[in-house]
This record gives C-alpha cells, structure tokens and sequence, in this order.
C-alpha cells in the first residue's frame, strides 16, 4: 500500500506494540509494565529487551556490558568520534550536542558501525555457505576477491589487537567462549594467517561472532552498537569543557601546506555613497 491511502489509513493513529505512555497511570514497554513487570531491570538488559523484545540472563548481560567496556569505550580524545566530543568541549558546546555528533560520526567506514555490521553479516553468510557445503578456504577467498578485504580481521594501525584476550578471557568465564560463531571466527583467522593474507582478526570479529551465539540479528546487533562508544566519550567531552576555550588541539596556520588558489583581493563593487546610504 503506498500514497494517499497510506497516509489516510494512518493519519491520527499510530499501531504499534512497542509501547505506551498513559498519562498519570502507566508505562507499557513492548507488551510489559514498566513500573511493575520491568521494575529492577537493569538499563542494559532494558535497553536490549527494547532491540529485541527479548529478556537476557545475568551472564549474558555481563557479557554484553564487557562488549562495551572492555572493547569501545577508550576516553582518547585522539580517537575519531571522541575528537568530535572534544571539539564541542572546547568550543562550549552542549553536552547533547557533543554526544550527538559524536555518536553519528561513529558510523565511520573503517573503525565504526559499518565494519560492526559487516562483521556479523559475513559470519552470517559464510556459516550459511559452510551448512550448503563449500570450503571455508574458497569462501574467505571470494570475500577477498569481492570486497579486497574481510570486516573484523586486519587493522590499519597494527597486525594485533589489544581486546581480543581480555574479551575472550570474560566469554569463556561466562560459559560463552566455545559457541559457533567464535569457532567460526577464529577458523576464518586461521584460513588468514595460512595464506598470504596474514591478517589477523580484530575486535570487530570477535565481538560479532559473541553477539551471534547469542541470538542477536544483524539488525539488532547494529542497534545496540549504536551507543557503544558513548562511555568514552564523555570523559573527552569534560576534558576539553575545563580547559581554556579553543585550546583543544590548536594548529597553527602556517603549518598547513596549502597548493591552493593565491590569496585573494576583495573589494566592493558598490560606491561610497551607496555603502554610507
């Protein structure tokens, strides 16, 4: 159904079974009382049972709160989307502000939310190729071949990756280090390192293959990584707000080597008597 009779069968109502506000009453979330069936929830356990429609058990939490604490939240205002907060710091901005546009640039290409979505899609797709028959060797080089890399493995700092053992290290404490996925994972680094690739996997790997033993979907694994960068933002966002305005990172303009246009001569096409008038 698409034009007019869309907007029509929906002007003024809204269906849904997420949720509702009843004014001076109650708060249904996804089908459940907030104040009574969700009372003493924890925020992320509320917050994937909103992704989801699913409720997680004290283990899995901890290993979803580890995702976030272990392997994104760096307060480095050197990184990509914590310099945004930073920025906004130091030109006293707000606090909303700053997180905001901190949060959309962390939607980057190499380092953000895309390779967090094709991470997941690819353990998808090559467990799905694997359960018809084919080779992982002949999967892993296809995905080469299309996309002249593969999403969690590589990085372009260093061949290593500093989470990968304390993630790993709280998975397996949680009973969560030996699922399909993470074996996937870790059997795709070998196909890697034997070949001539020697790529080695990075965070993005292992947190996708955790996240797929647990049921997640491409899409809900999207929706909570959306946020996962956050706790690391703020530490760089009151940093730069308590230090002197605009001295965040200030470069000098005669170290910009700039091949450009030559400086140019404004001047004003209109007379001085039109300008006083």
């Amino acid at each position: 159904m698409n034009g007019e009779q869309t907007l029509l069968d929906n002007e003024d109502r809204w269906v849904t079974g997420m949720g509702a506000w009843f004014p001076g009453e109650r708060v249904v979330f996804r089908g459940k009382d907030l104040f009574n069936e969700l009372n003493g929830i924890s925020w992320m356990g509320l917050l994937l049972y909103g992704i989801t429609g699913r409720s997680f058990d004290d283990k899995q939490l901890r290993l979803f709160e580890g995702i976030w604490t272990i392997c994104t939240s760096y307060p480095d205002p050197r990184l990509w989307n914590n310099r945004i907060a930073a920025l906004a710091g130091t030109a006293r901005s707000t606090a909303a502000l700053a997180i905001g546009a901190a949060t959309m640039a962390s939607e980057a290409s190499i380092y953000g939310g895309r390779p967090v979505v094709r991470s997941i899609d690819f353990l998808f797709r090559a467990r799905e190729l694997l359960q018809r028959g084919a080779d992982l060797q002949d999967v892993v080089a296809t995905e080469l071949k299309s996309c002249r890399g593969i999403a969690g493995y590589g990085r372009p700092l260093i061949n290593a990756d500093e989470r990968i053992k304390p993630m790993l290290a709280l998975a397996e404490e949680l009973g969560f280090g030996s699922g399909a996925y993470v074996k996937l994972a870790f059997d795709i680094e070998r196909v890697l390192l034997q070949g001539r690739w020697r790529f080695k996997m990075n965070i993005a790997a292992l947190l996708a293959a955790l996240a797929a033993d647990q049921g997640l979907t491409r899409q809900a694994y999207y929706h909570f990584m959306v946020l996962c960068f956050s706790a690391g933002m703020f530490p760089c966002y009151a940093d730069a707000l308590n230090k002197p305005e605009g001295a965040f990172f200030p470069f000098r303009c005669d170290r910009i080597d700039y091949k450009g246009c030559s400086r140019r001569k404004w001047k004003s096409s209109l007379k001085t008597d039109e300008v006083k008038q």
